[in-house]
């Protein structure tokens, strides 16, 4: 075996104000893959996290539950650790981001960093909540665009014309926490200074420390330059307070990070055997690597290893960046059941059949993974129960009826064992190197030539003749010493199932270099079922449940989408997003007479054109069929939901056909159309109906 190596091992700190998903699972499962891999190989590896529970999201999150925030994260985090433990994840501490040892790093980081000359000042103008008595973020603000005119829009961009502004260029503001209109304030802020670690930070983006595709991002950013990042926040805000600054707290995204090593101070702490200097101070002689979403790529490869630079700690030694989570070719939906929390999911199904099925798709890319229902159900069902567990139970109760239990002290087939192992080496860098999908894809191919070898040798054959009795033991003792090469390999995958193979084998364990040694002469116990099949109506029950009913409240094209309260973490992902927190708002306009409602006039329309718009980010061009001698073009702000415009063509919508004609920065645009959803890729336009025809009047 190599050297053994002494790592640390860190994935994004879920958000503490709500349930993990299927999305946060892809990275915490990818992580504890290649933890428990690196412990079978014998290293000693440290995996640890935390809650990440500051915010003003939590601050109103608890105040709209009517508790204190400490009793709301910690509400959270325990159902977070259940969740996490429910699928076999298994951290070496599990912590908060709000606890003494965060507050005491953080303070120290920061007053590092302002002494070294890396903190600066200055006043800014921001939009303030009256009522509240608070400043808003760009999220807690709506009102009509200072662009276009369309209607309740957020604080920092259109999604009718997509411009984007400052909130304080907002038309008719107001807050989305209290309703009041925000007046203009100014307010003291404290700026970490990014570029003064420019040339640190440009050294390790090709150093091999990050992925092509993050670093190929990272040098887009050097080259339009970096900025001095606000770390401040003004009081009332749930957090630590930034020390000689009363009134002002650091920004979540500065003590979150911060967070992996309290909660690693906070094993250590508890292991006398660890030393925290020994995994953080510079040159140390061991591994620090972060596992993340893509879209906090920023925060990870700039901000964090530039303020570890600049209080004297060492940097990671890689950071691991992975794609999304889409359920069914589509983003995650609460109306098609494919939003699905953890919880719903652990009801149903057997967590393992996830942690492979994700295992099968990811790479050591950042590319997105799809979570396709039926595909999901057939794999797992075809390799794990039809394939690998096949063989145990196929040569099991020969060796236990007629043999004893044991198996045979010969090996009939050393060639075909010695490949299985030797395809071990493969495996394993396929596993180091985050490939999982690859090390899935040459396992399975082992199955195969498992099961070939047992089909040729025909067991159930040869036990009709009692000449051949010996042989029936060898042929059988081969394919289990096979399954005990496929187990180990699929061990840091499925760890529940391995464990119940390892009792069923009688052995110590199913550390990787255990295998190198042949089970000859060796006992087992009776077989019993390692995994059962996926059954589709555990699958739908898992959706149905997963489904919301939600509120048919039609969201015309020129209106935005709900914003979800709190920050986005892990994202349909899992991973950790830095989205902007967000209060949900109804969006209701003024009060409205019949008489007023009488005057729109509602058609079916034909979606005879769809494409994009250049320079939009969340515009489609429709070309409209309604009955008349010409279609019409309308712009519509669903692109997030359609982003292959083309499949749009030949179904029907709604429109509002007598709506004046405007014009807009990339065009005219010739009437509004109607889609109802949630918003995001929520939005649903109608199916093709015989009943319907573009041009009738909608009542």
């Amino acid at each position: 075996m190599s050297e053994r190596r002494r790592i640390l091992v860190t994935s994004a700190l879920p958000y503490a104000n709500g349930p993990i998903h299927l999305g946060h699972l892809v990275e915490y499962i990818q992580t504890d893959i290649w933890v428990r891999f690196q412990k079978s190989r014998g290293h000693e590896v440290h995996y640890v996290c935390a809650d990440d529970a500051h915010g003003t999201a939590i601050m109103l999150k608890a105040e709209q539950n009517g508790v204190s925030p400490e009793a709301q994260i910690a509400a959270v985090k325990a159902e977070h650790e259940s969740d996490f433990a429910g699928f076999g994840i298994h951290f070496d501490n599990y912590h908060s981001t709000h606890s003494e040892e965060n507050r005491a790093d953080s303070s120290y980081i920061y007053l590092k960093n302002r002494d070294g000359g890396h903190i600066a000042t200055r006043p800014i103008r921001q939009l303030f909540d009256p009522e509240k008595q608070m400043f808003l973020a760009d999220r807690f603000i709506k009102g009509d665009c200072p662009k276009c005119g369309a209607l309740d829009q957020y604080g920092d961009s259109c999604e009718v014309c997509g411009a984007t502004y400052s909130p304080t260029e907002l038309k008719n503001p107001r807050s989305t926490i209290s309703g009041a209109t925000p007046v203009e304030k100014e307010s003291l802020h404290y700026f970490f200074k990014l570029p003064d670690f420019a040339a640190f930070l440009q050294d390790r983006t090709r150093s091999g420390r990050l992925q092509p595709e993050v670093a190929n991002k990272l040098d887009e950013w050097f080259e339009a330059g970096l900025t001095d990042w606000d770390i401040s926040r003004d009081a009332p805000y749930f957090g630590f307070e930034i020390p000689d600054a009363p009134g002002k707290y650091f920004y979540v995204w500065v003590d979150a990070p911060i967070g992996y090593m309290a909660s690693f101070r906070n094993l250590c702490a508890r292991r006398p055997d660890l030393r925290f200097d020994d995994f953080w101070a510079p040159g140390a002689p061991t591994e620090l690597y972060h596992f993340i979403g893509k879209d906090i790529v920023y925060f990870h490869a700039l901000f964090w290893p530039a303020m570890l630079y600049g209080a004297g700690y060492r940097a990671p030694s890689a950071i691991f960046a992975h794609g999304f989570l889409t359920v069914n070719g589509q983003k995650m939906s609460k109306s098609r059941g494919t939003f699905i929390k953890a919880r719903s999911y652990l009801d149903q199904l057997n967590p393992e059949y996830l942690r492979y099925y994700f295992a099968a798709k990811l790479s050591g890319s950042v590319e997105d993974i799809d979570l396709n229902l039926e595909d999901f159900q057939f794999r797992v069902n075809s390799d794990l129960v039809g394939k690998v567990v096949n063989i145990a139970s196929r040569c099991a109760g020969f060796i236990s009826k007629r043999f004893d239990g044991k198996l045979s002290a010969h090996c009939a087939e050393p060639a075909l064992l010695n490949d299985f192992i030797h395809t071990g080496h493969g495996i394993a860098q396929h596993y180091e190197n985050r490939d999982f999908g690859r090390a899935v894809r040459e396992i399975m191919t082992l199955a195969d030539r498992a099961n070939q070898y047992i089909d040729e040798k025909k067991p159930w054959a040869l036990a009709k003749d009692p000449a051949r009795e010996a042989e029936v033991q060898e042929v059988c003792s081969v394919g289990l010493n096979l399954f005990r090469q496929l187990i180990t390999y699929l061990a840091p995958i499925l760890p529940a199932m391995a464990a119940a193979s390892r009792d069923f084998l009688d052995l110590s364990d199913l550390d990787w270099s255990s295998r190198e040694t042949l089970l000859l002469g060796h006992a087992i116990k009776p077989f019993a079922p390692l995994m059962t099949r996926v059954e589709k109506e555990k699958v739908d029950a898992m959706v149905d449940a997963s489904k919301e009913s939600l509120a048919p409240v039609a969201e015309v094209a020129t209106l935005p989408a709900t914003a979800t309260a709190g920050k986005a973490k892990a994202g349909a992902g899992a991973g950790a997003a830095p989205a902007k927190a967000g209060a949900a708002d109804d969006g209701l306009a003024p009060e409205i007479g019949i008489e007023d409602f009488m005057k729109i006039d509602l058609r079916v329309a034909k979606i005879v054109n769809a494409q994009h718009v250049d320079g939009a980010d969340k515009l489609l061009q429709l070309t409209l069929d309604i009955g008349e001698d010409k279609p019409r073009n309308v712009f519509a702000g669903i692109k997030s939901a359609y982003p292959e415009p083309e499949k749009l063509v030949g179904r029907l919508t709604v429109m509002v056909a007598n709506l004046a004609p405007r014009k807009m920065k990339f065009g005219m645009s010739e009437g509004m159309v109607m889609a109802a959803g949630p918003g995001g890729a929520d939005i649903f336009i109608l199916s093709p109906d015989e009943g319907a025809t573009p041009g009738m009047k909608v009542k």
